[in-house]
């Protein structure tokens, strides 16, 4: 902590810098991102800010202290989205510190446990965490505290792996192609939300619609002809969804652990969307499996999904021109045919 006097922290410089920061993530500009990080930084450590108070998921942690050859600490909280999505660092986090420890949400810990890039992951909780560390960090942050770089984000690799296990259901044998559906979203930013009547038009003969939607949705499935296979174990639902040919779904978790498993994805996003996402253009820098479709006006979701139609038809007809036969029977198979398409 700086020995200047504290002053009072200005929420407009902290909101401005905010965008600014926003602006440079989504344009792919991590340098700039960096730098506005840094500025901010300076900010919050002149203002005497207690970084452990408020609450926890506007609480910046890490204010510059030294990592490498030390016991770092990454608290995750945010979403699982975000903690999916900001794992990715956690070996070059690694290649500088002594060891990591990632406090993160008890639904993660059997994925995570076995990530690479960390010594051991402990659930969170509402108290203090149980491990002695030297230094701690928010997760989001860690990519500015190791000053990333591109490649580090861009990975062209899945950076998470099944856990062992196999699924428990059994997909169509009727050769159509498996398609599973989210579309609903929790309470941050509705916008992000599709009626799911519009679904309805992504049923065809040469598709199968699967529900992977949680909470009061997942009764809507069978309305569209989705049939339900939603589950709140994320375990689970890893090995569901890469039984499974393409997942089609809004901006919420499943986009992350879909593309942090190296699965196809196709997320639908709405006029003015997350930072993490391009302004434009179907390909994202953090997942490349995934596929973008956005609305071209705020509300309109119709063209979205007749986009998705299209795309598809497209894809389904190239699928049996290929390979009449491919759908396989069990996880197992399914896995062994998407390592080999990928090596």
């Amino acid at each position: 902590m700086s020995d200047r006097a504290a002053v009072p922290f200005d929420p407009s410089s902290a909101e401005k810098a905010g965008q600014d920061w926003i602006d440079a993530m989504r344009a792919g500009e991590f340098e700039r991102a960096w730098r506005i990080n840094d500025r901010d930084l300076a900010r919050l450590r002149r203002s005497g800010v207690d970084k452990h108070s408020g609450p926890r998921h506007m609480q910046r942690i890490w204010r510059g202290e030294e990592l490498g050859g030390r016991h770092v600490l990454v608290r995750c909280y945010h979403g699982l989205g975000d903690t999916i999505q900001f794992i990715r660092f956690m070996p070059a986090l690694r290649a500088v510190a002594r060891e990591v420890t990632v406090w993160c949400q008890p639904a993660l810990l059997p994925l995570l446990a076995t990530a690479e890039g960390i010594d051991r992951a402990i659930p969170l909780h509402d108290g203090v965490p149980d491990v002695e560390f030297d230094v701690d960090i928010e997760i989001m942050e860690v990519p500015h505290a190791i000053r990333a770089r591109q490649g580090q984000i861009a990975l062209q690799r899945p950076y998470l792996s099944l856990p062992p296990g196999g699924a428990e259901f059994q997909r169509s044998r009727s050769g159509r192609v498996a398609v599973g559906l989210v579309w609903e979203v929790g309470a941050w930013d509705k916008r992000r939300e599709i009626p799911v009547a519009a679904l309805r038009r992504l049923s065809g003969s040469s598709t199968v619609l699967y529900s992977l939607q949680l909470g009061p949705g997942a009764a809507m499935a069978e309305s569209i002809g989705a049939r339900d296979i939603s589950t709140a174990d994320i375990c689970l639902l890893a090995r569901r969804i890469a039984q499974l040919d393409l997942v089609v779904c809004v901006d919420t978790m499943l986009a992350h652990l879909a593309g942090a498993l190296g699965l196809e994805v196709w997320v639908l996003l709405h006029a003015d969307c997350d930072w993490r996402w391009p302004a434009h253009g179907e390909r994202s820098i953090w997942y490349p499996t995934a596929r973008l479709f956005r609305q071209s006006r705020p509300g309109d979701w119709t063209s979205v999904i007749e986009e998705v139609r299209n795309a598809l038809d497209q894809r389904n007809g190239a699928s049996v021109a290929a390979s009449p036969d491919r759908v396989v029977d069990g996880l197992g198979a399914s896995i062994s045919s998407r390592e080999g398409n990928r090596r």
